[in-house]
């Protein structure tokens, strides 16, 4: 396949490992179509003979040479092939091969140049949550090779996964948003954690694709104006028809079930009123307490009320003011006080 050395090219695909092998932009399949030479790196010892990108060129029909050794003779066999006036195409692997990236980048920006053109092509691009899939790769290999993950249960998780939220609960009062990205990731590792262990189970077993596709199931159904044909004025029917269906779904016997016993006082009694609000009238009077403690929750019970009436979160206010508070004690300890 010789040609004369002005019509030498050497043509790098980068392509995303997140995306199924063969999809490749058009720029990427006309490359290979027109290189006299298509080279990819030689798969590890003792895994696949063939690449399942390379397996996608080669069963549409084109030639790929797997090129034997490290970044010094995968270079040599694509800058010796262009010298020669070959047209070359190389098939960057799922690691990026940063090792070769960085040598055609000398190569790009050195003088004299090589009396051949030098490129690099996107063959393939992550689509939005392409990054999700390098977490299940990760969390699965986690799960086989590293001691401590292989002992985690959803049981001793339990507390890494509160902790996490009130982590998360404080980047946000503060408006840290760098501390807020990292928690959110702290977040979507436990749900990763917990999908990966539930996949062990031989009975009841479900992946994290389990969990997800449940999610956007419920999504769908649960907002039929946005999916379907329903109309919602504003967000008060939104969330009417969100609880008119869920009731539907849960066939529940109490507008309370469901309602975690176990959260905090304040985000509990907004809960609860929420829920019977269709069924206690807003002005309707309690009993009498006979105790001060009593008084003292009638009076932060009526608090949570007051809140719901003026669209406040009363459990966020609190911590709010608590935080405030906190600062004037920082400050008068300093003596700025």
């Amino acid at each position: 396949m010789p040609g004369d050395t002005a019509g030498g090219a050497v043509k790098v695909v980068l392509t995303s490992p997140r995306v199924a092998p063969g999809l490749l932009t058009r720029a990427a399949w006309q490359a290979f179509s027109e290189a006299d030479a298509i080279g990819a790196a030689q798969p590890p010892a003792g895994g696949p003979t063939l690449r399942p990108d390379v397996q996608a060129l080669v069963g549409s029909g084109l030639v790929v040479t797997q090129v034997e050794g490290e970044v010094s003779e995968h270079w040599a066999w694509l800058s010796e092939a262009a010298a020669a006036g070959q047209r070359v195409a190389w098939l960057v692997g799922e690691d990026g091969e940063p090792g070769l990236l960085r040598v055609v980048a000398d190569q790009v920006s050195r003088e004299p140049r090589p009396p051949y053109q030098v490129e690099i092509l996107h063959g393939s691009y992550d689509v939005p949550g392409a990054r999700l899939i390098d977490l299940v790769r990760v969390m699965d290999r986690l799960r086989r090779n590293c001691p401590w993950d292989q002992e985690q249960t959803h049981e001793s998780l339990a507390k890494y996964l509160l902790e996490e939220t009130y982590e998360t609960l404080e980047a946000i009062d503060t408006g840290d948003r760098a501390h807020l990205r990292e928690e959110l990731g702290d977040i979507l590792l436990q749900v990763a954690f917990h999908s990966r262990i539930a996949e062990e189970d031989p009975d009841e077993g479900y992946s994290i694709d389990d969990v997800a596709g449940d999610i956007v199931e419920k999504l769908v159904r649960r907002h039929p104006h946005v999916f379907g044909t329903v109309v919602a004025a504003d967000a008060a029917a939104v969330e009417a028809n969100w609880e008119t269906i869920k009731a539907v779904e849960k066939q529940r016997t109490s507008v309370l079930e469901g309602v975690p016993q176990a959260m905090p006082a304040l985000a509990l009694a907004d809960k609860v009123l929420g829920r019977a609000a269709m069924l206690i009238p807003a002005g309707a009077q309690l009993a009498e307490p006979a105790t001060d403690a009593g008084r003292i929750g009638r009076q932060l019970l009526d608090l949570v009320r007051e809140s719901r009436t003026l669209g406040i979160d009363a459990e966020q206010a609190l911590r709010t003011t608590i935080h405030h508070l906190a600062d004037e004690i920082r400050t008068a300890e300093s003596g700025g006080g």
